[in-house]
């Protein structure tokens, strides 16, 4: 491993870990990715976080759907990430289940395997994190209610 990539390996490890650290499981091939849709409840609900290293996933995107998805009422029974540009596998086999353009950082809210939510790039950065935040908890309280 070239000096570059154990750098960024060892930064998108912390990133990685602000959200496993608050409950978000880490999808990180597209053997995981494969095996978690296959087995999800179709009645239950499922918050994707695609993880980045720029600028707008810290600051806005991670805070964000942390705060969120830690204090809303209303919840998503799972919470799971995948890093793009660090699991690239992971984030292309979830992509297909998304069916969107490409966008990192981005938030995806499923019923089972249908995507009811997305929230691509562009409505995340250069906003404020309040509008943010508005934005999914009013996904999980159209989704995610008991």
């Amino acid at each position: 491993m070239n000096a570059y990539d154990a750098y960024m390996k060892e930064l998108a490890a912390q990133m990685r870990g602000e959200l496993t650290e608050n409950g978000f499981e880490s999808l990180e091939s597209e053997a995981d990715v494969s095996e978690y849709m296959a087995n999800v409840e179709d009645d239950s609900t499922t918050f994707v976080v695609i993880n980045s290293t720029c600028g707008c996933a810290a600051g806005l995107a991670r805070p964000a759907a942390v705060a969120v998805a830690e204090q809303n009422e209303n919840k998503p029974n799972h919470k799971v990430t995948v890093f793009a540009g660090q699991d690239k596998e992971a984030t292309a086999k979830m992509r297909e289940y998304i069916q969107q353009v490409p966008s990192s950082p981005s938030f995806a809210l499923f019923r089972g395997t249908q995507l009811v939510h997305f929230m691509p790039r562009e409505h995340i950065e250069g906003r404020d994190i309040n509008d943010i935040a508005m934005d999914i908890k009013d996904a999980f309280d159209t989704h995610c209610q008991a």
